[in-house]
């Protein structure tokens, strides 16, 4: 039955249950089990044990479902999900159907996550972390490891200030929003300084900017990290998003859903890419000539990083956008230089562009910053965007990201093992 248009029938006949959970393609507890999510309404039958159904009803709740079925295991779909929040399109994203390459040429990272969350702009916005969360965030972290990685101690720091956070489980929209406001600020404060002179005031991008980089920092640079920070807020369903909204589709809390995100974009097809674009830039600079590094890694049987993106088949707007602001440091143009030998160099055989991941890589590498920057810079501004994308499925019904297996194993019954 899923696999048929619903017949059409009269706006006021009712259907008995039977009928219903057979043009629904389910069984009958589940019809009741849509009338308790407030999904469809019932009527008791006069004088009898059962309940009748609004045909339009359950005509209108069978498409629905055969649409959002289109993107499950064994449709030949991709999975989707119904968002107010970004849109990809025509190598453009935009955030709540604003160009997302002008807000951040014009906000800060602040105000286009406020934008992000709440579809208003409240100019000046700046995030506060409370001293007791980063108190347990900085100790839960500095008794980690001296190799730990970034995400490593994103996420401790994460799991530390729910701790901290006795009203975590409130998922109404003003306490999340209060928790994404805290939150924040407290991860870059629970990183370690590289300068002694660490700040935990003012904007983000400047406290950011002690805990990636030994250098004074000009305002040139400053601003080239808070616009990457904007740029990189959102950027759809990527994998790290999905985990967030399946975690806040199970009502994890917002520390929990944050933390499913980060587990995400520590891969190197995801958050760590930027590091990888980070040391052949380096390679590049230390070669001065993008031609023979390019052969070794093909050689390898590696692929280039921080070519081409899959959903912008020209250019990443992304990365487009933050070379214009590190066009403006005088210092990067050396990284610039080596980043368009890259491009030109690969397009002999390839034509792809260059995608974010490069772009951060010229941003850390000419500003003195580790390998890691990238992905530390990357995760953070992100989590706005997790918050987000979690504020919006927790107004979704619950559980609601749970596809079914297409189960390929031996047929049962099987004999118990000796």
């Amino acid at each position: 039955m899923r696999d048929q248009e619903p017949v059409p029938r009269d706006a006021d006949r009712r259907l008995s249950t039977k009928e219903a959970a057979e043009l629904l393609g389910v069984k009958p507890e589940t019809v009741y089990a849509y009338v308790s999510r407030g999904q469809l309404s019932s009527r008791r039958v006069t004088g009898g044990r059962g309940s009748t159904f609004d045909a339009g009803e359950v005509e209108a709740l069978a498409r629905r479902n055969k649409r959002e079925s289109a993107g499950s295991p064994g449709s030949g779909g991709e999975l989707s999900v119904r968002t107010r929040i970004t849109l990809i399109e025509s190598d453009r994203y935009y955030f709540r159907g604003v160009n997302a390459v002008d807000l951040a040429a014009r906000h800060t990272y602040e105000e286009v996550a406020e934008w992000l969350w709440t579809g208003r702009m409240r100019p000046g916005a700046t995030f506060t972390a409370p001293a007791d969360s980063v108190a347990v965030a900085r100790r839960a972290v500095e008794a980690l490891p001296e190799h730990a990685a970034p995400t490593d101690l994103l996420r401790v720091a994460t799991i530390a200030a729910a701790t901290a956070d006795p009203l975590r489980f409130d998922l109404s929209e003003d306490a999340v929003l209060g928790t994404a406001r805290t939150l924040i600020p407290t991860l870059v404060a629970a990183l370690p300084p590289v300068r002694h002179d660490r700040r935990d005031e003012g904007p983000l991008a400047h406290r950011l900017w002690t805990r990636l980089s030994g250098q004074d920092a000009d305002e040139a640079s400053l601003r080239a990290l808070d616009a990457a920070l904007a740029l990189l807020v959102d950027h759809d369903l990527a994998a790290s998003t999905l985990a967030v909204r399946v975690a806040a589709s199970a009502r994890a809390h917002a520390y929990a859903a944050v933390s499913a995100g980060l587990g995400v974009i520590e891969g190197p097809l995801h958050g760590a890419a930027s590091g990888l674009a980070h040391r052949l830039l380096l390679d590049v600079l230390d070669q001065g000539d993008a031609a023979p590094v390019i052969a070794d890694e093909l050689r390898a049987g590696r692929r280039i990083p921080g070519l081409g993106h899959r959903l912008y088949p020209g250019e990443d707007p992304r990365a487009r956008a933050l070379f214009t602001f590190l066009e403006r440091i005088p210092r990067a143009e050396p990284a610039l230089l080596a980043a368009r030998d890259i491009v030109e160099t690969t397009a002999r055989h390839a034509p792809l562009h260059a995608n974010v991941d490069l772009a951060l890589a010229v941003l850390t590498t000419s500003c003195g910053m580790p390998s890691t920057a990238g992905e530390t810079v990357f995760a953070v501004a992100r989590t706005a965007g997790w918050i987000a994308h979690a504020l919006e499925e927790y107004g979704e019904r619950p559980l609601r990201m749970r596809p079914s297996g297409l189960y390929m194993g031996p047929k049962p019954p099987q004999p118990l093992p000796e």
